[in-house]
């Protein structure tokens, strides 16, 4: 008999333990399950983070300072890098003058007067002297002129093919060049300085029928320099051979070739 609405109703009250627990609903599920993925990927990201940096430096560990401010050291055995100064603006004589008074300003001097000193001009008298007063210490001059007139006397020119004035056969080219590869300083002061210039020198007839062929050669000079004032100059020279690097197999040019090679290729003025 079904009860009516207006009898009082009775509520049962069971104890806290023995009331039934509620199955776990899907809207209670996914907070759980999202939580779980989140710490998943930030587990995932550490790894992958601690994993990139093993084996970097600590930037904080070197001694000169943070790493932004570190000079990259050159590989090993690849010698003194070039520096970035620029040549000089002047010239005398055809040659390079007004160097810096600085260890780079010398050794851009005796660079230029190494290729003076081994150039086609010094076969000839007249320019050859140019050549001695333009580099040459003043109270150096007398002293090296005699001593190159002797190193360029007719029996040495004509060793090279030319003739007392450095004239080759008609139909050939002359060829006199020095190229320096690199120099150093020993023993540089304000006031003096002897720099060593490791060179490639090209020389020989070029042409059809030359029986002097141009080839190459390995040397160093060593210049001995002073501070006059206003530039470096010349007091002393000296010149052995090599050191020599294994030649190439390497075709050589044709008379032609070489011929056209030294017309069209000009010298250089160096700087360091």
């Amino acid at each position: 008999m079904p009860l009516s609405d207006d009898q009082p109703h009775t509520r049962t009250r069971l104890p806290v333990g023995e009331q039934p627990s509620s199955p776990p609903t899907l809207g209670q599920s996914r907070p759980l399950r999202a939580l779980l993925t989140v710490l998943v990927v930030v587990t995932l990201l550490v790894v992958a983070i601690s994993i990139a940096n093993r084996g970097k430096p600590d930037p904080g560990s070197s001694s000169g300072g943070s790493a932004d401010r570190a000079t990259p050291s050159a590989p090993a055995g690849a010698g003194p890098p070039p520096s970035g100064d620029q040549p000089v603006g002047t010239t005398v004589n055809g040659i390079a003058s007004g160097f810096p008074h600085t260890e780079q300003g010398a050794q851009s001097a005796a660079t230029n007067y190494a290729v003076a000193v081994g150039s086609v001009d010094m076969f000839r008298a007249d320019s050859r002297h140019g050549i001695i007063a333009t580099i040459a210490d003043p109270g150096a001059v007398g002293a090296l002129q005699s001593r190159l007139d002797q190193g360029f006397s007719p029996e040495t020119a004509a060793r090279f093919g030319v003739d007392a004035q450095g004239k080759p056969p008609k139909g050939l080219t002359f060829v006199s060049r020095t190229i320096p590869v690199g120099a150093r300083s020993n023993g540089y002061t304000a006031e003096s300085v002897k720099v060593d210039v490791w060179c490639n020198g090209l020389f020989g007839l070029a042409g059809q029928q030359s029986t002097k062929p141009v080839s190459e050669e390995w040397f160093t000079l060593s210049l001995s320099l002073r501070w006059t004032g206003t530039d470096w100059k010349l007091t002393d020279f000296s010149r052995v051979a090599g050191p020599a690097p294994v030649p190439p197999d390497q075709q050589a040019a044709t008379a032609e070739e070489i011929t056209g090679a030294v017309e069209q290729f000009g010298g250089f003025r160096y700087a360091r």
